[in-house]
């Protein structure tokens, strides 16, 4: 008689059901936020990404089947080579089981992942394996409703401590935006 030890869970991960979806993509609509780039939103991914260090930044809105990264800050470097030698990257659009930034959208809170092969949960998203993600810090945009209509996010290729510092910054951040968003949907103006 052998004895196997049993094989790490793969896809642990469970997307959160989001009921707010269908809403949210709604009042994105109404934003003037629907699935496009924003030169002034990647102005803010990148500061972002310098105000943590991070080469990855976004500000992310979640719909019901996809995330589009309105706001991206990503290297001009090589793409990203995986394990198995292919490459890949990042671009502007991810299904919405990829990543972290659905799941601080259910909840409406941060949250902040040193080294998310550190949570079961975590560590078997597609991000991990097909993009090298092993940090992510991310912040929901709550508008003025109390409806999460995405995240301002940071991501590194190798573990690191955000810590609390990293913490306030990116709720700062997040609410930041949100109110220059809404300001400038009410005005009819750019951001």
């Amino acid at each position: 008689m052998s004895y196997e030890p049993p094989r790490p869970v793969r896809g642990l991960l469970l997307t959160p059901e989001d009921k707010e979806a269908p809403a949210r993509v709604h009042r994105l609509r109404r934003l003037g936020l629907a699935d496009r780039p924003d030169p002034l939103l990647d102005a803010f991914a990148g500061h972002l990404a310098q105000l943590t260090g991070a080469p990855y930044a976004m500000v992310n809105f979640v719909g019901e089947d996809h995330q589009f990264f309105a706001g991206l800050s990503a290297p001009a470097t090589a793409p990203v080579v995986r394990e198995d030698g292919s490459r890949a990257r990042i671009g502007r659009v991810l299904p919405r089981d990829h990543g972290f930034c659905p799941h601080v959208v259910v909840r409406h809170k941060a949250l902040v992942l040193e080294d998310v092969r550190d949570y079961p949960r975590f560590a078997g998203n597609p991000v991990v394996d097909a993009y090298g993600i092993r940090s992510y810090l991310g912040a929901p945009l709550i508008d003025s409703s109390g409806m999460a209509l995405g995240t301002v996010c940071a991501a590194d290729m190798a573990p690191r401590a955000w810590g609390r510092p990293g913490l306030e910054t990116i709720k700062g951040l997040a609410a930041d935006l949100v109110v220059r968003l809404e300001r400038s949907a009410a005005d009819g103006l750019p951001l």
